[in-house]
């Protein structure tokens, strides 16, 4: 399949070590995860279908170690983050739900958590992420709190014990936690506070549910996680008592650039697949890219394209350089999570019958595109809903005393 990114995009501007990750990071997705990609993005969720293997690839390739510091084991890079979003969007191009759950929940949402953690936790457990020798997931949302986090809509509660907290509760769409070793939650710990905790898995007192079969996404395992009374101890309190919520924000905000990328990744498979297509398929006598409507609607999808993924890597540029792009990770997440649905749609439309199949047994191919179309929605809802990021977007534009 021809890589039209090759031809319409360019990396002129980018740091010369993150057009060097990229390249690497395309090496590897072409030969570990391409081969294996129908089969990951169609076989429905089991307790026994999380990616190991692609995950120990993956930690023997280093891509654990591109966003952090080499003091912990990382590549100690200038631009962690955009090399990273670089990262995810060359392994989403073949599959979101492993770049989704191996490199954002991973990598990102508690990788980046524990890098601002105190000294004890962070020496501990980010090498033991970064070497891929513990699999680790994030856990905030709840049967009743999700988009809304707050105290007053938060039903797991950790209590003061001697010696640590009690946590009791139930959390719900935990990525990874069917193979976790660790568990980052945030807790309800005040009137008003919440407070994140790094409970241990093997803790007796917790309990992982069956992965959920989802629409899509499937090799990003999701369950529900119940407390009951399980025991944290004090010095895995992650940040200030009462300080969660900021936290665990922090981080939701570079997955939302995650996210974004991922989005960049499928809409760019969805285009180079239509795009291929339309150049070999005859209708009436004349190859579908000869007719100007196909020809003006992906001239649109390719503008859309340039403009997403600008948008993903200005904003991990900003944070690499120390800037708080809060909105432009809200822009980042729905305009490439928003693109991904559009041009998947519109690539199936093209590709007619063919794009709607997942295998065409008359003649035992396999085709992708469903698969995508599936997958790209989750990106307009999790990691905050896209119309959560366009509040966080009018904030900007007219304030608090008119946006709330």
């Amino acid at each position: 399949m021809k890589r039209r990114a090759d031809i319409l995009a360019s990396d002129f501007a980018l740091p010369d070590e993150v057009k060097s990750i990229r390249a690497e990071v395309r090496d590897f997705a072409e030969r570990v995860i391409m081969p294996r990609a129908h089969a990951l993005n169609t076989t429905p969720e089991s307790r026994t279908s999380f990616p190991r293997d692609i995950f120990d690839e993956m930690a023997k390739a280093d891509i654990f170690a591109i966003p952090f510091p080499a003091d912990v084991g990382g590549r100690g890079l200038k631009y962690p983050t955009l090399s990273l979003l670089v990262a995810l969007e060359e392994i989403g191009y073949y599959s979101s739900g492993v770049a989704s759950a191996l490199c954002d929940a991973q990598l990102i949402l508690v990788g980046q958590t524990l890098d601002r953690a105190a000294p004890a936790l962070r020496e501990k457990y980010l090498p033991a992420i970064v070497r891929g020798d513990i699999v680790c997931a994030f856990a905030t949302s709840e049967p009743a709190a999700s988009t809304d986090l707050s105290p007053g809509a938060m039903q797991t509660i950790a209590t003061k014990v001697d010696g640590g907290w009690s946590i009791t509760g139930r959390k719900r769409w935990i990525t990874n936690a069917i193979a976790a070793d660790h568990i980052l939650v945030l807790c309800k710990t005040g009137e008003r506070a919440q407070t994140l905790l790094l409970a241990n898995t093997r803790e007796s007192n917790i309990t992982i549910g069956d992965p959920d079969l989802k629409m899509g996404n499937h090799p990003q395992l999701t369950s529900d996680v119940v407390f009951d009374d399980a025991f944290v101890p004090d010095d895995h309190v992650v940040g200030a008592v009462g300080a969660g919520l900021r936290a665990a924000l922090g981080a939701l905000m570079v997955g939302r650039m995650g996210i974004g990328a991922i989005g960049v990744a499928m809409a760019q498979a969805a285009f180079d697949i239509a795009c291929d297509h339309m150049e070999s398929r005859k209708v009436f006598g004349r190859e579908l890219a000869r007719f100007q409507h196909w020809q003006f609607t992906f001239a649109e999808h390719a503008i859309a394209l340039e403009s997403a993924r600008s948008l993903y890597q200005k904003a991990a540029l900003m944070l690499d350089g120390g800037g708080a792009p809060d909105v432009e990770a809200a822009m980042a997440k729905v305009t490439g999570s928003r693109l991904a649905v559009d041009v998947a749609r519109d690539a199936i439309q093209v590709c007619g019958a063919s794009g709607f199949m997942r295998r065409i047994s008359g003649d035992n191919q396999e085709r992708a595109l469903e698969a995508i179309y599936r997958d790209s929605k989750i990106g307009e809802i999790y990691e905050g809903a896209n119309e959560i990021q366009k509040w966080i977007i009018a904030r900007r534009i007219f304030g608090r005393e008119f946006a709330g």
